[in-house]
């Protein structure tokens, strides 16, 4: 499975789009090159993200293309998703394990720690994430990250390493070029005019660089 974690990592956001309006939007970032999409939704509201991670895992199964649920663990079990992603805050990667399968993708945040994205993958991570790079519209207090991180994570990991905040098309080529095998990414995307385009942008990035 982590032979498909590669290339633009799409991340929803619900003031960006829900209901009918985010199945769109998903479905133009997939037909633009998104390569993953991840499913988050901190609202409280179960039915409603149910529903909508449900109508998203369908489109997904579609263009054969995982789809990761943020922090939830009981959602991802109960619509079958391919997996969960996970921060400091949240359920311990074994306990996602077990409830989950062997099959399933596990991320875990790392934030700017190279050590805990080592012990990450020593406990059986399918991919690590290290972030904000950028200012982060999303989450602007989050901690920073350099470049130079992806490029020692290269060296020591095993596992996909993703790269997340503020990354734009602009941007983003130089974290390909570190060594980033993936770009997660929001507003980058979702705030856009024509996320098609803009996913097809950041999708020639990966053809670009790393061929």
């Amino acid at each position: 499975m982590t032979k498909q974690l590669h290339g633009l990592y799409a991340i929803t956001d619900p003031a960006l789009g829900e209901g009918e309006r985010l199945y769109a939007q998903i479905e133009a970032a997939i037909l633009g090159g998104a390569r993953t999409i991840q499913y988050r939704d901190k609202s409280g509201d179960p039915s409603k993200r149910s529903e909508e991670a449900t109508q998203l895992l369908a489109l997904c199964r579609t263009h054969d293309i995982p789809l990761i649920i943020n922090d939830d663990l009981a959602l991802a079990r109960q619509i079958k998703a391919d997996g969960v992603h996970l921060g400091c805050d949240d359920i311990h990667l074994q306990q996602a394990r077990r409830e989950l399968g062997r099959s399933a993708i596990i991320g875990i945040s790392c934030y700017n720690n190279l050590q805990q994205a080592c012990d990450a993958e020593s406990a059986g991570a399918d991919y690590v994430a290290f972030g904000r790079f950028f200012t982060s519209a999303t989450k602007p207090h989050a901690i920073q990250a350099d470049i130079d991180l992806l490029k020692q994570a290269k060296k020591r990991l095993q596992v996909p390493v993703v790269a997340i905040g503020g990354i734009t098309p602009e941007n983003g080529a130089q974290l390909v070029q570190a060594g980033a095998d993936m770009l997660a990414v929001i507003q980058g995307i979702f705030a856009q005019p024509d996320i098609h385009h803009t996913c097809r942008q950041f999708a020639k990035l990966f053809e670009d660089y790393q061929r």
